[in-house]
């Protein structure tokens, strides 16, 4: 283990930082509001059920099974519906939760979603069988060639169990993420396709009723929700801000700072340690969308990203020409001093996640010694933006830790294999830890065991943030 441990000067005054920042209330306010509403929602489908007379629907076992058919179904697609919203990039939910935590309870909901739905298929085609009386296969049949829109639904549960399958961890790391990407769209047409029954089939959403109205206006104000926050919007801000490739610095091997310049910048809102998805208009680039975190506080006409050649889309970036335009999503993400909850700050990367850890440091708010930089690499050559994070902890009263060294084989631990063995942890290496938040940012492995770390000193939920770099 190679330690590096730079001592703090003392630059400025102290100042005080409150120790529960009024953000941290705010954003739990919203938090709190917008999961209240994801309740009703679910309830408001079942009351309606039940308000058309769905109470009385139970008197046999046919009629009682094909009533747990529609909510089974009626759940499973509200359930579907706030995973898109989940993904729709909508400024509230960002604020409230935070990319990460946003996508993983979005892909947390795939699976009750998907079984809810089938359950739906699986229940309405017994109770109808046992209506006939006919086989459950030759129910299928009949429900395919004699109700309207059926065939539809059918192609939409087989689109949406493809997206779900393809979603699961060890099958989607099988695919390159532009291939995942375009089976994913395929989400958005399952629900489409599968629109046209729900309204055809059944008397609960009948022409003219109430629950009718309901039922649509969920469909409109997701897709309003989807079409303005992940294509209007971005297109908007990417015409105003004339983004333009400024330069590009080579920061170590396969690994480069580059500079963009625009106008307005500011309007955008961004905050540093947040990201963008960015598209590069070259004749090879335009096609891909990359996620990289700002590594540099954003000004008024100028961000600066810096990216690892980890594949043969993100190496070929090192050679962006001069003036390349930039389009790009976002900002996105709480990895920010907005999520701040504590007085102290811990920020802590491995390999690349240096990057926004570096932008973060830049306008963090805290007292001269209450700060702590960690950089953890393998070996020497794997740290990056060194010079930049040594001039910034010197300037601002922080303490740069820098851990090298290669992990034990099947070790469930962050550190390197020698400091394991001496017991070092990271309530050892920051002895206020308690007192701080912890801003994390590295590969996914690694970073879970930073947070197991940070949870076993007894830091509360609310003081730990992290990004992950997959996908």
């Amino acid at each position: 283990m190679s330690l590096d441990t730079r001592p703090a000067q003392r630059t400025r005054r102290h100042t005080s930082v409150p120790r529960i920042h009024p953000n941290y209330h705010r954003r739990m306010r919203l938090a709190d509001g917008l999961q209240i509403i994801a309740v009703v929602s679910v309830a408001l489908v079942i009351a309606i059920f039940l308000a058309d007379g769905g109470a009385s629907r139970f008197g046999t076992p046919a009629d009682a099974i094909t009533s747990l058919g529609v909510v089974t179904g009626l759940v499973g697609t509200d359930l579907l519906l706030l995973m898109m919203l989940l993904a729709a990039r909508l400024p509230s939910i960002d604020r409230a939760f935070g990319h990460d935590s946003a996508m993983e309870l979005h892909q947390s909901l795939g699976k009750p979603a998907l079984y809810l739905i089938l359950g739906h298929g699986v229940l309405l085609t017994i109770g109808y069988a046992m209506v006939q009386p006919a086989s459950v296969f030759a129910e299928v049949w009949i429900m395919l060639t004699t109700l309207p829109d059926m065939p539809l639904a059918f192609v939409g549960l087989g689109l949406l169990v493809t997206v779900v399958v393809t979603s699961l961890v060890v099958v989607r790391h099988r695919f390159r993420y532009e291939a995942w990407h375009l089976v994913h769209l395929l989400s958005y047409l399952a629900v489409l396709v599968s629109i046209p029954h729900q309204l055809s089939v059944g008397t609960l959403f009948r022409e003219g009723s109430v629950q009718r109205y309901y039922w649509l206006a969920l469909y409109v104000g997701v897709a309003g929700s989807i079409l303005l926050f992940r294509f209007i919007v971005p297109i908007v801000r990417s015409l105003r801000s004339r983004l333009v490739v400024e330069g590009v610095d080579p920061v170590a091997r396969d690994v480069v700072s580059i500079r963009l310049s625009g106008r307005q910048l500011r309007r955008l809102g961004a905050r540093s340690g947040q990201f963008f998805i960015w598209r590069f208009w070259t004749p090879k680039l335009w096609w891909q969308a990359h996620p990289f975190s700002l590594s540099a506080a954003p000004t008024g006409d100028a961000l600066r990203i810096t990216v690892r050649g980890l594949g043969d889309a993100s190496s070929a970036l090192s050679a962006l020409p001069k003036g390349t335009r930039v389009s790009f999503e976002g900002p996105y993400g709480l990895f920010t001093d907005f999520a701040r909850t504590s007085p102290r700050i811990v920020l802590i990367a491995a390999g690349i996640g240096v990057a926004p850890i570096r932008s973060l440091l830049e306008t963090a708010t805290f007292a001269p010694g209450q700060a702590t930089v960690i950089l953890r690499s393998s070996t020497a050559d794997d740290t990056y933006l060194v010079d930049e994070l040594t001039d910034l902890c010197r300037a601002r009263g922080a303490q740069l830790r820098i851990i090298a060294g290669k992990r034990s084989p099947g070790a469930n631990s962050w550190l390197p294999a020698d400091a394991v063995r001496a017991k070092v942890s990271l309530r050892t290496l920051v002895p206020k830890l308690r007192e701080a938040d912890v801003y994390i940012c590295g590969p996914r492995r690694w970073t879970d065991e930073v947070v197991r770390d940070a949870r076993a000193a007894g830091l509360p939920t609310r003081q730990i943030h992290f990004e992950r770099f997959d996908w």
